[in-house]
C-alpha cells in the first residue's frame, strides 16, 4: 500500500527545527517534500555536530525522505522558478519572520494568484499579527512568555531548561502538521486553499491545558511544586543509592496500592491517597528514604512485573536498546551516501499503509538539476541558471 500522504506535494522553505521536523513527519508519511535552500546562508543544522563523512547527523535525520533544490531567492529567475513549481507543489511551509516571503515575491497573496488551491503554512515565534510579530525569540523565550516556565521547576531553584525544544516541536511542528492536514481536508470539500498562521508561543500557551483551565476558573496562580503533577505531590522523580533516578507516577488508587504493596509498606497507603499537602510531603519523604536505600537495578527488577507506574529514568543509550523501542522498530538503518545511518524511525504505525525511510538528508542542491529538467528547462536555460547563481 502507498504511504498515506503520497498525494501531497510540499515546498519546504524552513530551516533549523520547527519547520523541518514538521515536514519530516509529512515526508515519512509519504508526502513529496522539496526543500528550497540557500547556498549562501546555509541552514545551521547542516553544520551541527557530530558530522559523519562531512554530513551532520541532525541534518541527515531532520531532512530524511526530502529532496533539495538550492536557490538564491533574491534573484528573479529563482522566484520565477518557484512560481512554476507552485502549479504542482500546492503546499508551502515557511518560517521566516512576517513579511520576508512577501519581499521575495513569494508571499501567500502572490502565490495564491497562481494556484488558488495553495495551502501556505507560516510557522513563527509569535505569529503574523500582534505587537511581538517581528520580535526575535527561541524556545526558552516562548516557554517563558507562555507561563509554563513559571511552575515547571523546583522551589528555590526556579525553572530549568528542557532537554528538548517543547515550543518548537510540540508548539510549532505538531500544530503545524495538524493544521496543514485540516486545511487539506477543507480543500477536498471546498476546493479552497488558505494561509495558516502558526505561532509557536500561542501553541505552547495552550499546553498549559489542565492548569490553565483551573486558573481561569479560580484565579489561583500556580507555583513550583504546587500541583499534584508538578511536584506538589508524590508524582515525582526519586534518587536511588547509585545516583540514578526513578519516575513514580501512580496517582490512581489501584496503582498507588500496587506501589505500597511492592514496597511492603501498606501503612503508607492512606498518606499517599490524602489530598492534604502535609500528608503528601510526608509520603514523599518516606518514598525518598526507601528508594535511596537500594540501587536502580534492584528497583527496576522489582517493578518490571508490577503495574504501579514506576519506571527507571534511562539515559539515551539505554533507551535506544530498551526492549520496547526495539520491538517497535524505533531505531532503523536509513540509506545514505556511502552506506546507512542509524536514525529514529517514524513513530506512527498505519494498518493499511507503509512509511518507508527511503534516504537520509541529502547534500544541498542534490536535486536541483532533476527539478529543473522536470519543469521543462532545456540545457541552455539550465546552464544559464547555474552560471548566474540563481540555482546551485
Amino acid at each position: 500500500m502507498p504511504p498515506p500522504l503520497s498525494s501531497l506535494k510540499v515546498l519546504d522553505f524552513s530551516t533549523l527545527l520547527p519547520g523541518p521536523f514538521a515536514t519530516l513527519l509529512l515526508a515519512d508519511m509519504g508526502a513529496e517534500v522539496l526543500r528550497i535552500e540557500s547556498a549562501t546562508r546555509i541552514d545551521l543544522v547542516r553544520n551541527l555536530p557530530p558530522l559523519i563523512n562531512g554530513i551532520s547527523a541532525s541534518h541527515a535525520y531532520l531532512n530524511r525522505n526530502k529532496r533539495s533544490l538550492a536557490l538564491d531567492l533574491k534573484q528573479v529567475e529563482s522566484q520565477t522558478l518557484i512560481h512554476r513549481l507552485i502549479a504542482d507543489y500546492d503546499i508551502v511551509v515557511e518560517q521566516f519572520r512576517p513579511g520576508v516571503m512577501d519581499g521575495l515575491n513569494l508571499g501567500y497573496e502572490t502565490l495564491r494568484q497562481i494556484n488558488p488551491r495553495l495551502i501556505y503554512v507560516s510557522i513563527t515565534g509569535y505569529g503574523q499579527t500582534g505587537p511581538y510579530r517581528n520580535r526575535a525569540g527561541h524556545d526558552l523565550n516562548y516557554l517563558a512568555l507562555s507561563g509554563l516556565s513559571s511552575y515547571s521547576g523546583r522551589k528555590g531553584h526556579g525553572p530549568a531548561p528542557q532537554g528538548m525544544q517543547v515550543a518548537d516541536l510540540a508548539g510549532g511542528s505538531l500544530h503545524g502538521v495538524a493544521a496543514l492536514l485540516a486545511a487539506v481536508i477543507h480543500r477536498q470539500h471546498t476546493g479552497e486553499g488558505q494561509h495558516i498562521d502558526v505561532s509557536m508561543t500561542d501553541c505552547v500557551f495552550t499546553l498549559n491545558a489542565v492548569i490553565g483551565a483551573a486558573f481561569l476558573a479560580d484565579q489561583k496562580v500556580p507555583d513550583y511544586e504546587w500541583h499534584i503533577l508538578n511536584g506538589g505531590g508524590f508524582y515525582d522523580y526519586y534518587q536511588t543509592r547509585d545516583g540514578r533516578w526513578l519516575a513514580v507516577a501512580g496517582i490512581e488508587p489501584k496503582f498507588l496500592q500496587a506501589l505500597c504493596d511492592a514496597l511492603g509498606r501498606a501503612d503508607l497507603l492512606m498518606l499517599g491517597m490524602s489530598a492534604r499537602a502535609e500528608d503528601q510531603q510526608t509520603f514523599k519523604a518516606a518514598l525518598q528514604a526507601i528508594f535511596v536505600a537500594k540501587d536502580m537495578d534492584y528497583w527496576s527488577e522489582l517493578f518490571a512485573q508490577t503495574d504501579a507506574c514506576v519506571e527507571p529514568v534511562l539515559n539515551l543509550a539505554e533507551a535506544m536498546e530498551h526492549p520496547h523501542f526495539q520491538a517497535r522498530g524505533m531505531v532503523q538503518d536509513v540509506p545514505c551516501e556511502g552506506g546507512v545511518r542509524r536514525q529514529l524511525a517514524c513513530p506512527v504505525k498505519f494498518s493499511n499503509a507503509e512509511t518507508p525511510l527511503r534516504h537520509a538528508g541529502k547534500p544541498i542542491g542534490a536535486d536541483s538539476l532533476q527539478v529543473l529538467q522536470g519543469l521543462g528547462y532545456d540545457q541552455e536555460q539550465i546552464a544559464a541558471l547555474f552560471e548566474s547563481g540563481a540555482v546551485f
